[in-house]
């Protein structure tokens, strides 16, 4: 397997915030002129299915604006927002890390994509420079993620990405008014670097 060989990384100045490439992919800082991208992914029907968060209105979404500053603010986490070199502007999705432990080495991997974009391998290929950035750059030991079971399609692309299926947290959240098991996945940099 072709581990991800970021072209491009750069920071800026101001965040220390590293900005990804891949071969088709750009991924960069999630900004507040974000703002109607991140409310059609996270109003969508079909990613709030399986994702944990929704907003109802633009307003409302200005909560999950201001975590994903905090998130890099704070150190606990950071998000990039997926979009393809040539449209900046235009994000297909997003995807990054939140509940990081530096004193634990590990942090949670979270993701979601518009689905006109579903089948095209861009959260793969999104997931595997975020997977290397964490193991490198942010010295992380352990990647965690959390899937509703249901989700296969995620359950598989974790798999696919090396990830350990470690267990079942059964009826562990309230979601649309029903209780949600989740499986959970563990990625070992060790097992990582062994792959």
């Amino acid at each position: 397997m072709n581990r991800p060989n970021p072209t491009r990384q750069m920071s800026s100045p101001l965040t220390g915030f590293s900005t990804l490439t891949t071969r088709r992919l750009l991924l960069r800082e999630i900004v507040q002129t974000d703002i109607q991208a991140i409310f059609r992914g996270l109003s969508h029907p079909q990613i709030t299915r399986y994702y944990g968060v929704s907003y109802a209105t633009l307003e409302a979404t200005q909560e999950q604006m201001d975590w994903y500053r905090e998130q890099l603010l704070e150190r606990t986490g950071i998000w990039w927002g997926i979009c393809l070199p040539q449209a900046p502007g235009e994000l297909l999705g997003a995807c990054g890390y939140n509940d990081w432990e530096c004193d634990h080495r590990r942090a949670e991997l979270g993701y979601w994509l518009l689905p006109q974009h579903w089948g095209n391998g861009i959260m793969r290929e999104s997931l595997e420079v975020v997977i290397a950035h964490g193991f490198a750059a942010m010295n992380l030991h352990r990647i965690e993620a959390v899937v509703d079971t249901d989700n296969g399609a995620s359950s598989g692309l974790l798999r696919r990405l090396g990830f350990t299926h470690e267990g079942v947290r059964r009826e562990c959240e309230l979601h649309n008014g029903r209780y949600l098991s989740l499986d959970c996945f563990g990625l070992l940099r060790a097992q990582r670097e062994a792959r």
